[in-house]
């Protein structure tokens, strides 16, 4: 063997054994998982206007979803504010929002923003979809029984969905850029596991809360060892699943008409 070739081989060796080296390192160093909490916390619904007992009465639904603070150091002083959202994510069936019965199922629906939504209409006459709210604005037309619509909800925000033909048809979508959301069970409780400790904007929506208030409302709060507990969520009292509103040309609905072939069942 040449002494050429005898140095090739020990520098080979030698690089091997440094990059095995590198690998043991990497392999001990143990991964460190961040700590996380489950956050809990109960609806009540607010007390009437000049009193201060708690009424007792079914808590109305209500979801709930944490966005990460960011503080910016410009100015006198850093200011929170909520980190800005990753990448949209879609799940892996289309959710529905299906129209039977005179009524939406499910009444409340919670999507990642950028899912498409299907609007199926199991009815057996027609329907006219729309929302003229900051979460999503369209309008689906008139279509009938057995068809179906879609629209994607790309940006966070909250969507009250009505018929235009119907006024006792309501929904509400909440579009979403955070996974850390929960909606609350028939009790009021809420329950949100796996929440990194740190920072947040709380954002509440009740279903009492109406269409004329469209924006949830927020407060900051640590999640941490021994700060977990959202408390007790205030929130105003829900008249059923039919909300007041106007037609999309924001004139009240017409008295329906019998023999409209809208309101006729198809054969």
């Amino acid at each position: 063997m040449s002494r050429l070739s005898y140095r090739g081989i020990v520098i080979c060796a030698a690089m091997l054994w440094a990059g095995a080296a590198v690998l043991r390192a990497q392999a001990a160093v143990p991964v460190v998982t961040p700590p996380t909490a489950v956050v809990r916390g109960r609806v009540e619904v607010i007390a009437a206007r000049g009193t201060s007992k708690t009424r007792h009465e079914k808590p109305p639904v209500t979801v709930v979803w944490l966005t990460p603070i960011i503080t910016t150091t410009t100015g006198a002083g850093g200011n929170p504010t909520a980190a800005p959202p990753g990448p949209p994510t879609t799940p892996a069936a289309n959710p529905k929002l299906v129209q039977k019965n005179k009524s939406f199922e499910p009444h409340i629906l919670v999507v990642p923003a950028g899912s498409l939504v299907e609007f199926p209409n199991r009815d057996p006459f027609f329907h006219n979809v729309f929302s003229l709210f900051e979460g999503k604005k369209f309008n689906l037309g008139l279509y009938e029984a057995g068809t179906s619509q879609t629209v994607r909800f790309d940006r966070p925000g909250i969507s009250y969905i009505f018929c235009n033909i119907h006024p006792e048809m309501s929904a509400v979508v909440i579009t979403l850029a955070t996974p850390l959301y929960a909606i609350s069970n028939t009790e009021g409780q809420i329950s949100l596991p796996g929440v990194p400790y740190g920072r947040y904007l709380l954002h509440v929506w009740s279903e009492g809360m109406g269409p004329e208030n469209a924006q949830p409302l927020t407060r900051e709060i640590t999640i941490g060892e021994n700060a977990s507990s959202l408390g007790v969520l205030k929130v105003p009292a829900a008249n059923g699943q039919s909300m007041v509103h106007k037609n999309m040309y924001g004139r009240e609905y017409d008295e329906p008409t019998p023999n409209s072939s809208v309101y006729e069942q198809q054969r």
